[in-house]
């Protein structure tokens, strides 16, 4: 199975990324699949000026594409990947980056908070073997910088090994898998610059 595609966000891609609508446009196509400015307006509670602004905005730093299968001047876009990342010392000299880098974190933390609030108001309605399959956990690790890189690297690949597992069956579902790694002891002094 290929290996889902994947983006790192320049400084520049990263600064267009962070704004609201935009942020909620990349989200909303990723999940529903292509669709038009007029569909996304109507599904973001939004204007199709804007989302076409928008669109186009996220189209110049090459995270959405149009599908070229719009009808007259309708367009239909779609993401160009599955997802995004970056890497924060790559943004070390561009203060403006380091604070769209912020902003998208705490924005994707709502939303997860948001979904994952729907999904507890509604779990009990779910079969049991689903209500036991989707759990929460955590766990705590004690790693370098470099372990902790490969533990992330593994954990990837295994989510790739599983990203299309269910494809054809009727019982399959397609599941948010949620990964967030953070020092257990945020009060701690962080690591010297100069330690190994």
């Amino acid at each position: 199975m290929a290996a889902p595609s994947y983006l790192e966000l320049t400084a520049e891609s990263v600064k267009v990324l962070a704004h609201p609508l935009r942020s909620r446009l990349l989200t909303e196509l990723r999940r529903g699949g292509p669709a038009s400015a007029t569909t996304l307006a109507a599904a973001l509670h939004t204007n199709t000026g804007a989302t076409s602004y928008h669109l186009r905005k996220l189209e110049a730093v090459g995270l959405v594409t149009d599908t070229g299968e719009g009808r007259g001047k309708e367009r239909l876009w779609r993401p160009t990947t599955e997802s995004h990342g970056w890497r924060p010392s790559a943004y070390a000299d561009d203060e403006d980056a380091r604070t769209a880098v912020g902003w998208l974190l705490r924005d994707y933390n709502r939303m997860f908070a948001e979904r994952y609030a729907a999904w507890l108001d509604v779990a009990e309605t779910w079969p049991a073997p689903w209500q036991d399959a989707l759990e929460s956990s955590d766990a705590v690790v004690e790693v370098t910088p470099e372990q902790m890189s490969a533990l992330s690297a593994e954990l990837e690949a295994l989510l790739v090994r599983y990203r299309s597992a269910g494809a054809g069956d009727p019982r399959a579902r397609k599941v948010a898998v949620y990964r967030v790694a953070m020092p257990q002891d945020l009060g701690s002094e962080p690591p010297g610059a100069d330690e190994p």
